[in-house]
């Protein structure tokens, strides 16, 4: 057998071992990741609709895109706010947020950065609370605006994080268009009548409530 032979023999067997051995780690930890994200996002919702002590899961599909929001319910049943994710690209790559908005679906209660791979120290403050506490109680209308350089003049503005503009806007840009998606699939109507005096509650085991299917 020569060397080149053997060589190409040994990588393959190498390859083949590390497959194997990435796929079965691989089919232990996904579900533990996947559990972890699940957790964060419940986390979330409590997060950015602070009164809510329960939620209740409304689903749409619209134009094939699948819409889901979470309807926060208060410790007297009624209902506090809507809690939906907002996704888009930003400057290294995808952003998601949990959204918080108002029950009059004027102003936001909150954000809660989920996932980012923005630039260390720069793009990455996007998840640091003194970014994420400007958004409560910002207007909504006409939209969510950034500055720079300078404090908020208008009750729809945020101040952008000094040398991460792009990491910024892409916050605002997809808080704005989940929040169009949200205003347009789930009417404000709409949405208070929705299992109306029937929260939901977790059962022992933690479940999830079941999805509430809005036509």
């Amino acid at each position: 057998m020569n060397k080149t032979l053997k060589m190409f023999l040994n990588l393959t067997i190498v390859g083949a071992l590390s497959g194997v051995i990435l796929a079965y780690v691989y089919s232990f930890a996904n579900p533990l990741i996947l559990a972890n994200k699940e957790k964060e996002l419940k986390e979330a919702i409590f997060i950015v609709l602070p009164e809510a002590r329960d939620y209740k899961v409304l689903e749409k599909t619209v134009d094939k895109e699948k819409l889901v929001v979470y309807k926060g319910i208060g410790a007297d049943g009624e209902p506090v706010g809507l809690a939906f994710e907002a996704n888009g690209g930003g400057f290294q790559g995808n952003i998601s947020i949990m959204v918080g908005l108002s029950l009059d679906y004027l102003r936001l209660k909150g954000i809660k950065i989920l996932e980012q791979v923005e630039t260390p120290g720069l793009g990455n403050r996007i998840g640091e609370p003194d970014f994420e506490n400007q958004f409560k109680g910002v207007e909504i209308t006409p939209k969510v605006e950034y500055i720079k350089n300078r404090k908020p003049e208008k009750p729809n503005q945020i101040q952008s994080i000094t040398g991460a503009t792009i990491s910024s806007d892409a916050v605002v840009k997809n808080i704005n268009n989940a929040i169009r998606k949200v205003l347009k699939a789930f009417p404000r109507e709409e949405v208070m009548k929705a299992g109306a005096g029937a929260a939901e509650k977790e059962d022992e085991k933690g479940a999830t409530p079941a999805p509430a299917v809005v036509k």
